[in-house]
């Protein structure tokens, strides 16, 4: 199964640019790096976090500034916000990662308000009217990003990047390890591993990754705002991840998909649209308890 469901993920993403609008496509591909990141620490640890807009929305404003502002090439500005990522993650884990459960959710939460709270009152970040005019410039120095082709391969690949370093964590040692500190952590204590250092490893690497993301959308979109970095984008991810499949790796793919698809489609509804989803999700949840990727690798497991 994960042998068909990489043949369509790479050929979709080749093919992507010319079967939809290569804008949306792009927006797909952030937003399933993100889900994919948040699902690192959820999906393989257990840890639930409601603060990964701080890591999503913070890049996005460091980003935009330092390629709007400082002049850096985009691809720097990338690496720069997902730095800024890295050191905040670091910041959030070791003041979070002791605590567990709603605890552990809640710490996440006040830090990313105070996160929120600083993108309203800094000066560099525009307030209320967010970054706006980010230049794409160049890639290397060759590649115009302006280009929507140039612009769409560049954040499939920085995608691929990313969630081919998710793929070797989960499948290594180190994903060993987190997955039996989420089955039974007294145990793995008991084995001697220092849960703790496995779980801020984690963090670290699901912020970093959602920096990444973040970064790459303040790029194809040429503004950071304040919706990047509220609560809701939070809730948006733990969204995307259930309903793609919890614990899977490309559930979180499928998941951003249909919530990014849902929102695209359904935004003449207005206000309503929250509530649209809100239901569908409720019957997903009810219906496909694991997920729709989790779902689907049940029935193939039940009919083989």
């Amino acid at each position: 199964m994960n042998r068909i469901f990489w043949v369509l993920l790479i050929g979709l993403g080749l093919a992507a640019p010319f079967l939809i609008y290569p804008v949306f496509a792009m927006k797909l591909l952030c937003f399933a790096l993100f889900a994919c990141a948040f699902n690192l620490l959820l999906g393989y640890v257990g840890l639930l976090s409601f603060g990964h807009a701080a890591f999503f929305g913070g890049a996005a404003y460091i980003t935009g500034h330092v390629v709007k502002v400082w002049g850096f090439p985009p691809l720097a500005g990338i690496l720069t916000g997902t730095l800024f990522a890295l050191v905040l993650g670091a910041i959030f884990g070791k003041l979070a990662i002791r605590r567990q459960g709603i605890y552990f959710a809640m710490i996440t939460l006040a830090l990313a308000q105070i996160i929120y709270f600083l993108s309203l009152q800094l000066e560099f970040t525009g307030g209320e009217n967010g970054l706006q005019g980010i230049p794409r410039g160049q890639l290397f120095g060759v590649i115009d990003l302006s280009q929507p082709l140039a612009m769409y391969y560049t954040v499939f690949a920085i995608f691929m990047i990313g969630f081919l370093i998710i793929y070797r964590a989960i499948h290594s040692p180190f994903g060993q390890v987190l997955t039996a500190i989420r089955e039974n952590e007294p145990r793995a204590i008991s084995l001697g591993y220092n849960v703790d250092r496995f779980k801020l490893m984690a963090f670290i690497l699901s912020a970093t990754l959602a920096g990444t993301a973040g970064a790459t959308k303040a790029i194809v979109f040429q503004f950071a705002s304040l919706t990047d970095v509220h609560w809701p984008m939070s809730g948006e991810v733990v969204l995307m991840t259930l309903l793609g499949g919890m614990g899977t790796l490309f559930g979180p793919v499928v998941g951003a998909t249909a919530i990014v698809a849902m929102y695209n489609e359904l935004s003449a509804m207005g206000s309503w649209i929250n509530v649209i989803i809100g239901g569908i999700f409720v019957v997903c949840v009810l219906t496909f308890r694991r997920g729709i990727v989790g779902e689907l690798a049940r029935l193939l497991r039940s009919r083989s």
